[in-house]
């Protein structure tokens, strides 16, 4: 299982859906580059790169809402593509609180804006107090809680929030939806119930109506967002019976 986190880029907060995961599978964390620079394309391109250094041949994409849009990437070059040049095959991918295209795009750049505008000194307050909030956010997830202070250290970056910003181009300028009906991998949605960021609802109407190789979500109703970090013990649970599906399968 290939983990592409989102806007912040890091391992920061799914250690306690990695320990709920166990040694069920092989689990892969990706960190970002904190580029200004980069296309989807490269993200793509540096992401297939590592695996074949690390002898991954394939796998599936657990793209995390920022994270689902290098998973689209990689299914494109991967799959929909006349060749596979770095040897990966994705085995299936699954959305947790991802998208196709951003189901609000206008409100995209309007908070790029506001993550720009912000003096550091006040993204620092901020991110002091979601240290604080987030022992009652991650209290049923100890290991993440633990990675909170990491968290906040390197949002707090000067150069991680250019990287942040840009990542918003990003998703404001890619529009995957011709990747998504032409896939022919099984695709999952897994959302947390409190997620104004992006609204699960606009995700899964789109993705029933328009994906072929959809297959089915899961609505975990004591999450939020960051559902593989607010309900790590659910999510892990749904997303090995997804897997098992299929491998039971030969899928």
């Amino acid at each position: 299982m290939i983990y592409l986190p989102g806007l912040h880029g890091d391992w920061t907060l799914v250690a306690s859906f990695k320990a709920a995961l166990g040694e069920r599978v092989r689990f892969v964390e990706i960190t970002y580059p904190r580029t200004v620079t980069w296309s989807l394309n490269d993200y793509a391109g540096a992401i297939l790169s590592a695996l074949a250094e690390a002898g991954i041949e394939s796998g599936w994409l657990l793209g995390e809402s920022f994270g689902s849009q290098p998973a689209w990437e990689i299914l494109k070059v991967t799959e929909c593509g006349d060749f596979r040049p770095h040897g990966f095959t994705v085995l299936g991918i699954i959305l947790s609180a991802g998208f196709v295209r951003h189901p609000l795009p206008w409100i995209v750049p309007l908070t790029q804006k506001v993550n720009r505008a912000v003096p550091m000194t006040v993204l620092r307050a901020v991110c002091r107090f979601y240290a604080a909030y987030a022992k009652f956010r991650h209290r049923r997830a100890s290991e993440t809680l633990s990675e909170v202070q990491e968290f906040v250290l390197r949002r707090g970056e000067e150069n991680d929030r250019r990287a942040i910003a840009h990542r918003y181009s990003l998703i404001h300028s890619n529009n995957f939806c011709e990747v998504a009906r032409a896939a022919k991998v099984p695709v999952y949605q897994l959302a947390g119930f409190f997620d104004p960021i992006v609204p699960w609802l606009f995700v899964r109407r789109w993705l029933k109506k328009s994906c072929p190789a959809y297959r089915g979500w899961k609505l975990i109703f004591n999450a939020d967002h960051n559902v593989l970090g607010t309900a790590p013990r659910l999510a892990a649970e749904q997303v090995i019976s997804w897997i098992r599906s299929h491998a039971s399968s030969g899928v």
